[in-house]
């Protein structure tokens, strides 16, 4: 790993993708929501008359994704996150998106990248490694405030349950489960503003980027 790599994990609507676009740009780094691989699988699945609970097609979905075509507006939904979790918990979906990452990790500029398993499986070297929380609570208004704007009409009580269900689920599953890093930073933005979660996060990635700076020159 040549470039500066900064590993942002996390669960669902902790802000984890936000501080990576911050430190994008802060850094002028390339940036990955590794989310968005796994909700356009889920997405492309059910589009073709597939279901979730269907390994095999959710594993073919996986391996036919063209990364080049992610700005489609339906994977950001509340469905497409819940299908995301869905499939992400197939190891063989998760092995079909490993070498995307990976490659992604490796550019010689370095790079930043959000999702559950990046510090500890896609990106173990990574320099600067994150793992941005909230509570359930939080973290489900959050999502629930941001699904309002969107116009979908969806209770605060549903999204609770959604966040609780898919943590249990992504920190459940066999291969690759959600968890920090042994060496990444907890950063909890339960209290924080949008730009006070950014900043602490620049902070932490400042204090690392120095060690790594150090290490290559010595």
């Amino acid at each position: 790993m040549k470039g500066f790599v900064i590993a942002v994990d996390g669960p669902a609507a902790s802000g984890k993708g936000t501080i990576a676009v911050e430190l994008g740009t802060a850094y002028g780094l390339a940036v990955l929501d590794s989310g968005l691989l796994y909700r356009a699988v889920g997405v492309m699945l059910q589009r073709a008359g597939g279901v979730l609970g269907d390994e095999a097609a959710a594993i073919a979905a996986a391996q036919r994704l063209d990364p080049a075509s992610l700005d489609d507006e339906a994977f950001r939904t509340r469905a497409a996150g819940e299908a995301a979790s869905r499939v992400a918990a197939y190891p063989e979906v998760r092995i079909a998106l490993r070498d995307f990452q990976r490659a992604f990790a490796r550019q010689s500029g370095g790079a930043v990248i959000d999702g559950r398993d990046i510090g500890t499986v896609i990106a173990p070297d990574a320099p600067a490694k994150l793992y941005v929380t909230a509570s359930p609570e939080v973290r489900a208004r959050r999502r629930w405030l941001q699904l309002k704007d969107a116009g979908e009409a969806v209770s605060y009580a549903e999204i609770l349950a959604d966040i609780e269900r898919r943590d249990a689920r992504d920190a459940g599953r066999a291969d690759s489960p959600m968890r920090p890093a042994d060496d990444a930073v907890l950063l909890d933005t339960s209290q924080m503003s949008i730009s006070a979660a950014a900043d602490a996060a620049r902070r932490i990635v400042e204090a690392a980027r120095a060690k790594w700076v150090k290490t290559r020159k010595g």
